[in-house]
């Protein structure tokens, strides 16, 4: 399908006879514009009035360029699970089926739009993300005074984690999250920390107690920055209580991760806990599955905050500042789909100065 074909297939909730837009065209405009270093609704008119004739190749803008205030009215108006979809169908039909893939759950908070609140005030949105292909194929809202755990569920149910294995954070070490994830025939690798209290003191005490029966130690150097992780593993039907592994379906395997930082004279360390559904599987495999989760932060978290600057958004009323969180993340998508030796940020750059760059892009 052409990025057209994706936008297209949103019903228009607006009223007939009374739109002097296209609903798909305004979509794109908003799209083209982060695609080319754009951050908000004025850049969306700069855009088309300075582009006209390369948005009227993809758009049949009847009229002329929307303005500021329509641009802000759809995003506002518009039902984010409409937008969404578009999201995570895009990304589906890139990556095709996700078995035997890692799909990676993690939140991210949008600061600017409630900039002094705490906790899940304001915006917070958990991503799924397949840590091979490095997209995001779903997203859930956290509603104001909740948490992570209550979207979770939802957000697994919506994607097919057959033969695929889900990563969460301590938060989604849960022991109905756990079943789901079984009942959809998915496997997990979940990090356990003392909010399942009983269940990590008799990890902790299993790896005291007993010798590894695999380990493996990796080292990694980047920008001054030295880390060296050992992982280690014990069969849990060995070691565990027989009441715990009776309270977590699938438990076959328990895993213990040390990392040693070195960023010039300051050295940390930090002892990490997980477990997981899989047997049968050496230590370095649970080591580059804790790697993994990390991409999330460092290949979509990160670059909504640096390449498109998301904190500094503050676009607030109705829907927007989910809406375009989507879009951005829809344009970071296509991003890493083309493949030159520029960094995401000066693709967007470029697409800013070269139209027959952005074209390229986009198909």
């Amino acid at each position: 399908m052409s990025i057209q074909e994706y936008f297209g297939s949103i019903e228009d909730f607006r009223m007939e006879n009374k739109c002097r837009h296209k609903l798909s065209d305004i979509l794109l405009i908003g799209l083209f514009t982060y695609l080319s270093n754009g951050e908000d609704y004025e850049d969306m008119v700069l855009f088309g009035q300075s582009h006209r004739d390369f948005v009227q190749a993809f758009c049949e803008l009847e009229n002329r360029i929307p303005s500021h205030d329509t641009f802000n009215r759809v995003f506002s108006l518009l039902n984010p699970d409409l937008l969404r979809c578009c999201l995570n169908d895009y990304g589906k039909d890139l990556i095709g089926l996700l078995s035997e893939k890692q799909i990676c759950l993690d939140g991210k908070k949008l600061r600017g739009v409630s900039p002094t609140s705490k906790g899940n005030r304001g915006l917070y949105i958990v991503n799924a993300w397949v840590a091979e292909n490095r997209l995001c194929i779903g997203q859930k809202k956290v509603e104001d005074k909740s948490n992570e755990i209550t979207v979770l569920p939802d957000l697994i149910k919506e994607i097919d984690i057959e033969e695929a294995l889900v990563s969460i954070d301590a938060i989604g070490c849960q022991q109905e999250i756990v079943q789901q994830i079984m009942s959809q025939k998915g496997h997990y690798f979940l990090a356990l920390k003392q909010n399942q209290s009983e269940l990590y003191h008799d990890v902790v005490g299993s790896f005291k107690a007993c010798l590894p029966e695999s380990t493996k130690e990796e080292w990694e150097y980047e920008r001054g920055r030295f880390e060296v992780r050992q992982c280690s593993i014990l069969s849990a039907k060995d070691v565990l209580l027989e009441e715990n592994i009776a309270q977590w379906a699938g438990l076959k395997t328990i895993i213990k991760i040390e990392a040693t930082r070195v960023i010039g004279a300051k050295q940390s360390r930090e002892t990490r806990y997980y477990i997981s559904d899989e047997e049968d599987q050496p230590a370095s495999y649970y080591n580059a599955l804790a790697r993994g989760h990390w991409g999330i932060e460092n290949h979509l978290h990160w670059h909504l905050d640096v390449t498109f600057r998301e904190d500094d958004c503050r676009a607030r009323k109705g829907y927007a500042a989910e809406n375009l969180s989507t879009m951005r993340k829809f344009a970071l998508q296509i991003l890493k789909e083309h493949d030159d030796k520029l960094s995401l940020k000066k693709r967007r750059v470029k697409a800013a100065y070269d139209l027959e760059y952005l074209k390229v892009l986009i198909k």
